[in-house]
């Protein structure tokens, strides 16, 4: 089903140029299990993809969110637009929700604000903090929990965009990640969009 977009944009101030105030940007909240693309080419049963929620011409994904994580995705018809929002050269900070597993102390988060070592090399320090649940909408499927292990949530801002760089990072602190969500990009955030939704946004 389509889903129309949530709200409007506002005006642009007028230090913006030209090409910027004829642009689009979208905020969409990206449901868990859908596609950041608008096709889906591989073989077998068809999965959801951006189309199933978006009918606007000409915009695409600034970047990208993989299956398994729910959130923030932009989407805009600017090809400039597009890279100072999604490539990591830019260091635009991106801001998680994480549910882990078990409870990281003090120690463990001092890690990952300092860097932790990957496959790819070590990642760039980065902002975190261990936060009360956040109140967000229930995840569907749930999310699969083990009774006997506790959990929490943090929140974590990196400026840098590895391929499952986050769940990569809490793994290799020993915390797994259950759930992640996208909560900002820059200064955009999903405050009031709800899952499935989007909203038209000022570019400046």
């Amino acid at each position: 089903m389509l889903l129309r977009k949530a709200g409007g944009g506002g005006h642009l101030g007028s230090g913006v140029e030209r090409h910027e105030a004829m642009a689009r940007l979208i905020l969409f909240n990206k449901p868990y299990d859908v596609l950041s693309q608008f096709t889906d080419s591989s073989i077998g049963a068809a999965r959801a993809t951006l189309s199933d929620f978006i009918a606007v011409p000409g915009v695409y994904p600034a970047g990208r969110l993989d299956r398994d994580s729910e959130g923030l995705l932009l989407l805009t018809d600017d090809g400039r637009l597009q890279a100072r929002t999604a490539d990591p050269g830019f260091k635009l900070p991106k801001t998680y929700l994480v549910q882990v597993e078990e409870e990281p102390d003090a120690a463990c988060l001092d890690r990952l604000r300092q860097g932790v070592e990957l496959k790819d090399g070590i990642t760039r320090p980065a902002e975190v903090e261990r936060i009360d649940p956040p109140e967000l909408w229930p995840r569907d499927p749930p999310v699969r929990f083990r009774k006997s292990v506790p959990d929490c949530w943090i929140r974590l801002t990196i400026r840098e965009g590895r391929n499952r760089q986050v769940r990569r990072m809490t793994a290799a602190v020993g915390f797994p990640t259950l759930r992640l969500v996208r909560w900002g990009i820059g200064a955009w955030t999903l405050d009031g969009l709800a899952p499935g939704t989007w909203r038209e946004a000022p570019v400046g």
